[in-house]
């Protein structure tokens, strides 16, 4: 357990396969902590193959290391930063009630971002013009629109048109309604990151991704697809159901499916990594630690960290 350490909230991100959920459960039972999801994917029930969730990352010592925002949504449902932020902070005052330490983890840039930057934020409704503005733009213009928006967004999950849309759809309506005011807790971070070199992350996703499809990926979402989930609503999560589904419904064969995913997460890695910039551009301290380091001594750098505040 931590004394007297100036922070009250580790983060702890980096690309997908770098190893962060370990290295957060293992911090976690160091410092009598629990931790707070920050994976866009990870909210929906039954979708564990293809959102990545190691369960047994969170086993330390025989203990299981207490986790919240994962398995909170049904597949299918619409879940967004603004619901996120508000399920954040309630978390978050919960574990600090319980004299636990918060440990945040996850690669959702957005969401960690609207958490440290405290975003206002509120319910978006539908805007059905605007909509019928962009219906017909490709998901390149759609970004180019994104990234002309001053304070976000988070273009790292933003691989499909319907996603895009959404997002726009937020960006215009904060623009348009800047007399917004939504107060939350005041938090101060320590921010830590997984650095992992570009070939050994291509190599960790190309096997890992080889290794969830051999565990049943396929057959997930077939089972999704057969409880009720559209292919429409899993193509609008992106990534691995974007893919697995369109090699279901007979879109693209299986070999195209892989080469296509496998591409597909390759760059979602580093759109993260290019988010995680973006964000010590604008000024947030991130503490790198190696990926190839032994993992316990990147633990023991962290609660060094965690000791000083410069």
């Amino acid at each position: 357990m931590i004394d007297k350490s100036p922070y009250d909230l580790v983060v702890i991100t980096g690309p997908t396969a770098s190893g962060k959920t370990r290295l957060a459960a293992l911090l976690a039972y160091a410092t009598n902590g629990e931790i707070i999801s920050a994976d866009s994917r990870q909210v929906y029930k039954k979708m564990d193959l293809g959102t990545g969730k190691d369960y047994k990352d969170y086993i330390v010592e025989e203990n299981k290391i207490p986790s919240y925002l994962i398995d909170i949504r049904e597949p299918g449902y619409k879940y967004n930063v603004y619901e996120y932020q508000n399920d954040f902070f309630k978390v978050y005052e919960e574990i600090i009630q319980k004299n636990k330490f918060p440990i945040l983890c996850g690669g959702t840039g957005l969401y960690i971002q609207a958490v440290l930057e405290r975003y206002k934020m509120v319910h978006v409704p539908p805007d059905h013009h605007l909509r019928e503005q962009l219906k017909d733009k490709t998901l390149q213009e759609l970004s180019n629109i994104l990234s002309s928006y001053k304070k976000l967004h988070n273009t790292t999950d933003t691989d499909t048109v319907k996603r895009a849309i959404r997002s726009i759809e937020i960006e215009n309506y904060y623009q348009n309604h800047p007399e917004i005011e939504v107060e939350l807790p005041k938090i101060t971070p320590l921010i830590v990151a997984v650095d992992i070199d570009r070939e050994l992350r291509r190599e960790k996703i190309t096997k890992r991704l080889k290794e969830r499809l051999e565990q049943g990926m396929v057959r997930e979402v077939e089972e999704l697809i057969k409880s009720g989930t559209t292919p429409e609503d899993l193509i609008y999560y992106g990534l691995e159901y974007k893919y697995v589904t369109r090699y279901v419904t007979g879109e693209i064969s299986y070999d195209e499916m892989f080469e296509r995913l496998n591409i597909a997460i390759h760059q979602f890695a580093k759109r993260q990594m290019t988010w995680f910039r973006g964000m010590e551009r604008k000024g947030h301290k991130i503490h790198w630690v190696n990926a190839k380091k032994n993992i316990h001594e990147n633990v023991k750098e962290i609660l060094g960290l965690m000791q000083c505040s410069s």
